[in-house]
């Protein structure tokens, strides 16, 4: 069901970001990264110091979406198992039969994952890119749609174990969800006040307004896109800058580019366009492509972040007309 008065996919998206908007105050722009995401079928990493509604986006997201979604929270002694599933004895049976995991779901709120150690964060690589599973040597394919929206506090906290590169690069986008503004704040403490309750979304009036057929039609639409040769160009220029930066030991790859042009593309449509104009890309180069970068850690002692040192780039690489 669709809360949008025309019935388009365009107006189904919008009424998703304003659903969300109930539960959750001052994070516009990871509502629209989450959004972006979806279209292109990505995945998502919010990253914040805790009690800044990163889990609570999420399940208002899965609600508003009417889909299928599962929490797994990550801890230090989590087994690959545990996320994956595995093959179980029947004695009754005398059999192994298959108890899928918590992945076997649409929506994957992996909390806090940067607390459980690399073995156990790689096991949703294979989930991430192939939309599959393999126990004991048999695949096995996962829901569509299917996205994994991780949480992790900032890694300088203890505790905590850095995404591996391979991990990161999975992530369509990395969004970072800021304290709210003071104005925000009261704005939150009011609602508490007046009896909202996180573990209670119906309370705060969140219903489904989209589903799975208005997120593929969509996606369809996205897909159709126009993407001009001089934008697909300035993608590639920037990307390319990343790897020549004095700052920057790694740039983004390939993969970086790819999906800073599928972003770009979301966000045109998202835009009410047709097509790909530079500012789309300029919009989505730091969630797309902050995590694909790795600073010199040089840079890093003087104080250099991925974000300033892509934001000195989009102000150099010459933008088509």
């Amino acid at each position: 069901m669709t809360a949008s008065t025309d019935g388009s996919p365009h107006a189904a998206l919008e009424a998703l970001r304003g659903e969300i908007g109930k539960a959750v105050v001052g994070q516009d722009a990871a509502v629209t990264g989450l959004v972006v995401a979806l279209l292109c079928r990505g995945h998502v990493l919010l990253e914040g110091v805790p009690g800044v509604a990163k889990t609570l986006l999420i399940r208002t997201l899965a609600t508003a979406l009417e889909l299928d979604t599962k929490r797994v929270q990550f801890t230090p002694d989590l087994m690959p198992s545990d996320v994956t599933g595995s093959l179980v004895y029947d004695a009754r049976t005398a059999a192994f039969s298959f108890q899928a995991g918590p992945v076997f779901t649409n929506l994957l709120l992996a909390d806090e994952i940067n607390r459980t150690p690399p073995k156990t964060q790689a096991s949703l690589l294979e989930a991430m890119e192939e939309r599959q599973v393999t126990v004991e040597g048999s695949p096995r394919a996962l829901p569509d749609p299917f996205m994994v929206a991780a949480t992790q506090n900032p890694i300088e906290y203890e505790g905590t174990y850095p995404l591996p590169e391979a991990q990161l690069d999975r992530f369509l986008l990395k969004l970072n969800l800021p304290l709210p503004a003071r104005e925000q704040e009261i704005d939150i403490l009011t609602r508490h006040a007046a009896g909202f309750d996180p573990r209670d979304l119906a309370t705060a009036g969140v219903r489904p307004v989209a589903g799975p057929e208005e997120l593929a039609a969509a996606r369809s639409a996205v897909a159709k896109v126009a993407v001009s040769p001089e934008v697909t160009a300035y993608v590639v220029d920037l990307c390319r800058a990343t790897r020549e930066s004095p700052s920057l030991a790694l740039g983004a790859s390939p993969r970086g580019a790819t999906a800073l042009l599928s972003t770009a593309r979301a966000w045109g449509w998202l835009s009410g366009r047709a097509y790909v104009i530079p500012d789309d890309v300029k919009a989505l180069a730091l969630p797309t492509l902050r995590h694909r970068v790795r600073l010199r850690p040089e840079a890093e002692m003087e104080g250099v972040t991925a974000d300033s040192v892509i934001n000195g780039l989009l102000a150099r690489v010459p933008v088509p007309r």
